[in-house]
């Protein structure tokens, strides 16, 4: 388990769905895993800045300049940083192929890991019918969901003042909602069959806030999750295995080692 001062080096990380611009953004949970990590290279594969939200209202805290920072920081010393854009950043898709702070914007990409397989590095709201076809519901439910963080955000204040850790109540009620279960299974088809169309090994998405890696039919299904309900990134060893590491989860042991110590 990290300790404060430890910091581990990957061959890659994947990172989508920051949500920089809204309540819901775990942005200081996010400073921490970016001071005890470092790598090769650095995928943001979408919804990195939430355009949606901050056209509606303006909100951008202190630790959100210090994620964007960070990241440029890191450009600066050489990690190769590449830009996946999201529907909630659809912005930056006017710019790709062209190169900002040392980040390069790409619709999509083929990741090569270090044991020679071949992954599709994609946002997924491509995939995605209520965003592709009905846009304005995607809308409405953005709002719904933007109160839902927001009740998530008050039951987590409650839960520290309680010694309590992190805890995602919209991530549980979605993943006790079966229309959420349906959607979750039909978007995973839609990755993986767009995996074995491009002839890769594997596809890495974001988009639905929920991490996952598991095989299906022979094709590797990973999406590394958000910062706004689980606090978690996509990892890859350098022998090329890939990991999820569920941030909150390191916090919460690192925490109480601190505490038994």
């Amino acid at each position: 388990m990290l300790g404060d001062e430890d910091v581990k080096r990957y061959r890659t990380i994947w990172l989508s769905d920051i949500h920089l611009g809204t309540r819901g953004c775990q942005a200081e949970m996010l400073l921490d895993f970016l001071k005890h990590t470092e790598s090769d290279r650095l995928y943001l594969v979408g919804d990195i800045v939430d355009g949606w939200r901050l056209k509606k209202s303006w909100y951008w805290p202190q630790a959100h300049n210090d994620v964007v920072q960070k990241v440029l920081r890191r450009a600066r010393k050489g990690t190769q940083v590449i830009l996946v854009p999201g529907n909630h950043d659809e912005a930056f898709r006017e710019f790709v192929g062209l190169q900002f702070g040392g980040v390069t914007i790409l619709e999509d990409t083929i990741h090569e890991a270090a044991d020679g397989k071949r992954y599709l590095v994609i946002h997924g709201d491509q995939f995605d019918a209520v965003v592709r076809y009905a846009k304005w519901l995607a809308f409405v439910g953005d709002s719904a969901y933007t109160f839902l963080l927001w009740l998530n955000t008050a039951v987590n204040k409650v839960r520290r003042k309680l010694g309590f850790p992190y805890w995602s109540l919209s991530a549980y009620l979605k993943h006790k909602t079966k229309k959420a279960v349906e959607f979750i299974g039909d978007y995973e088809t839609a990755l993986t069959d767009e995996a074995r169309r491009r002839q890769v090994d594997g596809v890495i998405c974001g988009h639905i806030h929920h991490a996952e890696m598991r095989d299906m039919d022979g094709v590797l299904y990973v999406n590394d999750g958000d910062w706004v309900e689980s606090c978690t990134a996509l990892v890859e060893h350098m022998d090329g295995r890939l990991e999820i590491l569920r941030w909150a989860d390191i916090v919460a042991s690192r925490t109480a080692m601190k505490a038994a110590a």
